[in-house]
């Protein structure tokens, strides 16, 4: 089998993929960033047996329509997350809904994988102890992720975080082939639904209000002008004593006036 023929990746051509990445996904992409991109999209590159990453980005802005445009924007995305990550938020939401009796629904904007949305529907499940109805609305922009997200099937050494008697309550474990694994029961999955939604798009395809909104380590990849953007349209998604829940790196104080901070990374409407 001959050589893979080198690509290089010019500097003209990295500014116009920072472009194109921003102004369909808000994604900001730094110069450090380069060698990033390079992995992701060389193999895209090759895949479509296009001469370089110059004509590749000619194909993009050519061709509006291109199925292509999922797969750069899938390989741009970064899927960084795990079960009950950032803990303490999760005794809280389970406090916040203590005592309810009516309908609960909380959407994960940044679904990747599953496990955040699923950690939030193991959550509730615990908390509301069955007597009480309740959704996951689970949206994220890559659609690969998502795809394993409705799968539902982990690695073992994925749910290490959690406590044995919570693994087997919420857990099937795989054998034969599938040893090594688990896979979400249908008692929880049946909470959580999972579709495309792109944070920056002029709609989104979710209705009605919500208990609690969690945009965990999504806006780190956003400026601050598109953060506000977002933060305008998610006002109006939650309900009056709903809270928002932000990542450890994230802080919205100073980039919307209609959210204060409540506690550790999570806010009200103001």
């Amino acid at each position: 089998m001959p050589a893979l023929r080198e690509l290089i990746l010019a500097q003209r051509d990295f500014h116009r993929i920072r472009d194109l990445i921003y102004r369909h996904a808000g994604i900001v992409l730094a110069d450090h960033k380069r060698e990033m991109v390079y992995g992701r999209l060389a193999r895209r590159v090759r895949a479509l047996q296009v001469d370089s990453f110059c004509d590749y980005v000619d194909r993009l802005e050519e061709r509006p329509g291109d199925p292509e445009w999922e797969h750069f924007i899938n390989a741009l995305t970064t899927n960084l997350t795990s079960f009950f990550r950032e803990p303490h938020h999760f005794p809280l939401l389970a406090q916040h809904f203590a005592g309810r009796r009516d309908r609960v629904r909380v959407w994960c904007a940044a679904a990747s994988t599953g496990e955040e949305p699923y950690s939030i529907a193991i959550t509730l499940r615990e908390a509301l102890g069955g007597q009480v109805p309740f959704e996951v609305v689970a949206t994220d922009i890559d659609t690969d992720a998502l795809a394993r997200a409705r799968q539902g099937v982990y690695r073992l050494d994925q749910l290490g975080k959690l406590e044995q008697e919570r693994l087997h309550r919420n857990f099937l474990r795989g054998s034969g082939s599938m040893a090594g694994y688990a896979r979400v029961r249908p008692e929880v999955a049946q909470h959580v639904s999972f579709s495309p939604l792109n944070l920056v798009s002029t709609r989104w395809p979710v209705e009605g209000q919500f208990d609690a909104i969690f945009t965990r380590n999504v806006m780190i990849y956003f400026d601050q002008s598109t953060q506000s953007r977002i933060l305008e349209r998610i006002a109006p998604l939650m309900k009056p004593d709903g809270l928002l829940f932000a990542g450890h790196s994230e802080s919205f104080s100073y980039v919307s006036e209609r959210f204060r901070l409540r506690g550790q990374t999570v806010y009200t409407l103001a």
